[in-house]
């Protein structure tokens, strides 16, 4: 059996055609053919249901996929352990999925990563946490950024980093902006615009509100927190977002931060690994790297670990008056 034969059945099973996994795979469609049947001749079984098209895998095939992507994924890191060695260092893609709530902490994690392997190149997903567990299941990510004690992952190992809360984000001119403090029972008066129903974030702020004896009923949502922030710049909207999310705003006069309390609220993100041995040392190198971050520490002191609003806190960090904020680019 052929490494080349068993990535083309694999392509093929991902893509469900074979036109597009002979173009993945830079062959032509009878080549991808009869290397796939050469496969099933080498194992003595019948992989793929087929008619004039591809139908589906048989039992048999599911379970070559399985077996065939743990194999590849355990080559790769073969290849890359082998090719690092005889250039003095890891190589290859560190592949990370993130949830968007944790947008703004990765760069932490990836420049400590960059500082002790810098012939790594670094690729990061925008994904849901189920996506990110997926992910892992199928080797298509080296770990994932997401919340760890909401909606937990199934085999997985866990690094905690940070713990989130939430801030009320709005314009300067509007009336709550002198407060101190945000109740999220005045929170949910305002005209909101948060993240969907579908994205995690939103369903831990609805059983926060909940627990509150009140609900959230905003006037926009969005499964991108762009589309948040973009209507914090216009007429009188208001968001609640994570208070990381002031690291990367930027700078702005026209825009505040409140924290946000009665309750105050705490979420762990943390790093997630696939639960399997042996670890690849692509893996094995984030690992040390989130063991030795302080990315909770560096919020605390750039936001003054939760007390009194942040634009107070970030006063004492830049040196001026209100936290100045900005639009984030970020994804789904």
């Amino acid at each position: 059996m052929l490494i080349r034969h068993l990535k083309f059945f694999v392509t093929l099973a991902e893509e469900q055609h074979f036109g597009r996994a002979a173009e993945l795979c830079s062959v032509t469609q009878p080549t991808l053919s009869q290397a796939i049947r050469k496969l099933e001749g080498d194992l003595n079984l019948s992989l793929i249901v087929r008619g004039h098209r591809f139908l589906s895998l048989t039992a048999e095939g599911e379970k070559v996929l399985r077996w065939g992507r743990q194999i590849l994924a355990d080559y790769e890191s073969l290849h890359d352990d082998l090719r690092g060695k005889k250039k003095g260092g890891l190589t290859g893609t560190l592949r990370l999925g993130v949830i968007p709530a944790a947008m703004p902490s990765v760069s932490f994690v990836t420049e400590q990563f960059e500082d002790r392997n810098p012939l790594v190149q670094i690729e990061i997903r925008s994904m849901s946490s189920r996506a990110i567990e997926k992910s892992l299941e199928t080797f298509e990510i080296d770990g994932g950024l997401t919340y760890l004690d909401n909606e937990p992952l199934d085999n997985v190992r866990r690094f905690p980093l940070y713990r989130e809360r939430y801030v009320f984000a709005c314009r300067s001119d509007h009336p709550l902006a002198k407060a101190q403090t945000v109740r999220w029972a005045e929170a949910v008066t305002q005209p909101l615009c948060l993240l969907s129903d579908d994205m995690q974030n939103r369903r831990i702020l609805n059983g926060i509100a909940a627990g509150a004896g009140v609900e959230l009923r905003p006037k926009v949502v969005s499964n991108s927190f762009l589309g948040v922030a973009s209507h914090l710049r216009r007429g009188l909207w208001c968001a609640i977002v994570p208070h990381t999310f002031g690291f990367v705003f930027g700078r702005a006069d026209d825009l505040v931060l409140l924290d946000m309390v009665d309750p105050v609220h705490h979420q762990a993100i943390g790093l997630v690994l696939a639960d399997r041995l042996p670890q690849s040392p692509m893996v094995l190198a984030l690992q040390d790297c989130v063991e030795r971050a302080d990315i909770e520490g560096h919020f605390d002191r750039a936001f003054g670990g939760g007390a009194g609003p942040l634009r107070d806190a970030a006063m004492h960090e830049h040196g001026r008056q209100g936290r100045k904020l900005g639009v984030v680019g970020e994804g789904r």
